[in-house]
């Protein structure tokens, strides 16, 4: 497992090295859908801060309790729901940009003793040091899909 400071300072690059580039994304690149079924790039960024969302109340919350039982989240019902393709994709940006500022400043001062403290679900369980390495993971693997998609446009 990597140190919860490593994680942060890598989380922090990669908003701050990505801010940018998302931002230089054009409106109507970003709510353009490869597909029916495909995800715009503003609905791949929103369900990017419904994870950040989501894996808050999981980092803050395993830091203060051995288990925690915290139920999963419908990707595609809460960005369907929430509209990201109706939002400005600088707004977006910004959001998405400043809550994983924050979370980076959150991780980095995680209590290592607590990265086994343990989030239950009714099928599977899952670590806090797993939960924070796997958050960056998620959200670069998300990023080079909006990345990809305008190299291939």
């Amino acid at each position: 497992m990597a140190s919860f400071g490593s994680v942060a300072a890598a989380l922090y690059a990669t908003v701050e090295t990505s801010r940018a580039a998302l931002l230089a994304i054009s409106e109507e690149e970003a709510g353009r859908r490869s597909g029916p079924e495909n995800w715009s790039k503003k609905e791949i960024l929103g369900h990017l801060i419904d994870s950040a969302s989501n894996n808050h109340q999981r980092f803050v919350r395993l830091q203060n309790a051995d288990t925690v039982v915290l139920p999963s989240y419908q990707e595609n019902d809460w960005v369907r729901t929430q509209h990201y393709g109706a939002r400005p994709w600088t707004d977006l940006v910004e959001l998405w940009s400043a809550y994983n500022r924050h979370l980076a400043h959150v991780i980095r001062h995680a209590d290592e003793k607590a990265a086994g403290h343990v989030w239950k679900l009714p099928d599977r369980d899952y670590n806090l040091g797993f939960l924070i390495e796997d958050y960056l993971t998620h959200m670069q693997h998300h990023l080079a899909q909006i990345t990809h998609a305008l190299t291939a446009a």
